[in-house]
């Protein structure tokens, strides 16, 4: 009888990863902590790694998006009061 591929969450992968890149345990242990491959652990270990170049790497930019985006927001609600007050000072005004 075939056995059940496992899958992992991505919250577990990233707690083992961690795990490993603090370095108090080795891999092994680590592994057998969490029953799991030594080769596992450690491809996670090498993919938060290089997640994290990736995160600083675009974390300017991704910051400076945010703040246009809001920007945006702002001016077109600015415009459409603005024509709500317009509308309403004719109103008022006749």
């Amino acid at each position: 009888m075939a056995t059940k591929r496992r899958r992992f969450t991505a919250e577990f992968k990233a707690r083992v990863a961690m795990e490993a890149l603090r370095g108090d345990r080795t891999i092994q242990e680590i592994a057998a902590k969490h029953q799991v491959h030594p080769s596992r652990v450690s491809g996670w270990k090498r993919q938060a790694q290089d997640g994290l170049k990736e995160v600083f790497a675009r974390g300017t930019n991704h910051r400076q998006g945010d703040h246009e985006a809001v920007v945006h927001d702002l001016h077109a609600k600015i415009g459409e009061l603005t024509v709500e007050r317009d509308f309403l000072s004719r109103g008022l005004g006749s």
